[in-house]
């Protein structure tokens, strides 16, 4: 699988009183990277609802936190999409500072319909191949 990797900066709103990234706030940099790795293959996320009648939900999440990223790191944030059945993606994820690991996660999704949220096939054009 190819990694796609989106870089961010932390800013003041991202951190606590003393400067540290705030433990939930992770998971919204996976969350933009994921929304990117969807954009660079020529996708938005309300083209997906508005034109295709499908959203992704967040189905499982695990995190292992190890260092902590700091006010004005530059990070790297990765993800890599596994395949996992026909409707959803497993995403593995790493937020890096430079060559050191800080958080790395997996992150679950499922295709659902926009409208009952039932779960839905994964189209071609979003599916992931494993090269089997």
């Amino acid at each position: 699988m190819t990694e796609f990797i989106w870089r961010a900066r932390v800013y003041w709103e991202d951190t606590d009183g003393g400067g540290v990234v705030f433990y939930a706030n992770y998971l919204k940099y996976m969350e933009r990277a994921r929304t990117e790795w969807l954009r660079s293959m020529g996708h938005a996320q309300s083209e997906l609802s508005e034109k295709f009648g499908f959203v992704f939900a967040v189905a499982e999440v695990k995190l292992n936190y190890r260092r902590p990223a700091r006010l004005d790191d530059e990070l790297s944030i990765s993800c890599v999409p596994v395949p996992e059945g026909r409707a959803s993606i497993r995403f593995q994820q790493v937020i890096r500072r430079g060559d050191e690991v800080l958080v790395e996660g997996e992150v679950r999704v499922a295709c659902v319909d926009a409208k009952t949220f039932r779960p839905r096939r994964l189209p071609d054009f979003i599916r992931i191949h494993d090269g089997k």
